[in-house]
């Protein structure tokens, strides 16, 4: 399947919009676009996950520390665009979301960009002798499992489990695209 939506959408009525997917399929890109096109706030899921350090990415924040700083933003604007993933943590947010938006493309594409990502943000780091190496390889391996894993890590299973309890429109992309593409997809349905 391309693309499709489970039920209509009225932009009229469509101010916050959840973008969920494996790492690497485009979640952020696409959530800083739409935001864009349509004078939302962005927010990532990531910043609420991860507690700020010398070392990224390596610190989860309490379970209930994330809900009150992502409830807090959230509050704080009419429409927003909320990327990345926190099926479990933040099922709290359900309720607000009025169009889900799920991204999927093939496992090598996904992981070709997780790995110039890591190239790009860390250098040096990640080589066999970087303070990161071990912490990216372990990522890539990680990211690497999510079409064929259980619903113990973040995987497409568990991601269609999680969506199957939506009452929201679910838009869902599943194919190699621009960014263009995917924002007149969505900008075409709402």
């Amino acid at each position: 399947m391309e693309f499709s939506c489970d039920k209509n959408c009225d932009k009229n009525m469509v101010s916050r919009i959840h973008i969920l997917g494996a790492s690497g399929s485009g979640t952020t890109t696409l959530a800083k676009a739409l935001a864009n096109e349509l004078g939302y706030r962005h927010f990532d899921t990531d910043d609420y996950y991860w507690i700020p350090s010398e070392i990224l990415f390596t610190r989860i924040r309490p379970i209930e520390e994330r809900q009150s700083l992502l409830k807090k933003d959230l509050e704080k604007h009419d429409s927003w665009i909320l990327s990345g993933s926190l099926c479990g943590w933040g099922d709290i947010f359900i309720p607000h979301f009025e169009l889900v938006i799920y991204l999927w493309i093939p496992r090598d594409i996904r992981i070709s960009r997780l790995v110039k990502r890591e190239k790009e943000r860390y250098g040096s780091a990640i080589e066999p002798e970087g303070n990161r190496h071990e912490l990216s390889n372990e990522f890539i391996e990680w990211a690497a499992k999510y079409d064929k894993a259980g619903v113990e890590i973040r995987s497409k299973k568990r991601h269609e489990i999680w969506l199957s309890r939506l009452e929201c429109p679910i838009l869902r992309i599943e194919r190699d695209i621009t960014v263009k593409e995917c924002v007149n997809i969505v900008m075409n349905i709402i």
